[in-house]
């Protein structure tokens, strides 16, 4: 990522939930190329520039998406069901739920711009689809943020002590080494 002027420096590994929250930028970043790309090339072949933006998407998606996935549900969703009652862990179990369904629909974007780049055009019912799948994929990860950035992560903050943070950072930082 390029560094932008005024903005927030990235979180450490020193604070794990801000990381997960800077990430969720990201793929808010991300997101958008794909969904933007998507409407506005309809019905004709990707420029350069458009294609080196969904190839920088996808990857991203590829690896620093599961990489996040991986760090909620490997680290943080663990040790807030340590310290939840049972309401929230039907939250957490849907936020697995939706990792699930994004990972079903990068798959069917993925494939679907792969072969966009590589023929140079998309059939309408691919259009169609890849607009669709974009689309679902924008309202999921915008209802997920939301709940894991005013619900789980304020939680998380309230109720898991230092070491369990910094325990937390150790294991991000792990999945980057």
């Amino acid at each position: 990522m390029g560094i932008q002027i005024g903005a927030k420096p990235d979180s450490g590994f020193d604070d794990p939930l801000g990381m997960l929250k800077d990430c969720h930028r990201r793929i808010e970043r991300f997101l958008h190329i794909l969904c933007f790309v998507a409407g506005r090339a309809r019905g004709r072949g990707l420029t350069g520039e458009e294609t080196e933006a969904i190839e920088a998407a996808l990857h991203y998606f590829s690896a620093g998406g599961r990489r996040h996935t991986a760090d909620e549900e490997e680290s943080l969703f663990p040790r807030l069901r340590g310290q939840s009652m049972r309401e929230e862990f039907a939250q957490l179990d849907g936020l697995e739920r939706d990792h699930q369904r994004a990972e079903e629909l990068h798959a069917v974007i993925e494939t679907l711009y792969r072969k966009w780049i590589a023929t140079g055009s998309l059939r309408a019912e691919d259009q169609e689809q890849i607009l669709s799948a974009t689309e679902d994929l924008r309202r999921l990860y915008e209802q997920h943020i939301r709940l894991e950035e005013q619900v789980v992560f304020p939680r998380a903050a309230a109720v898991l002590d230092r070491q369990a943070i910094a325990a937390m950072g150790q294991e991000l930082r792990a999945r980057r080494e």
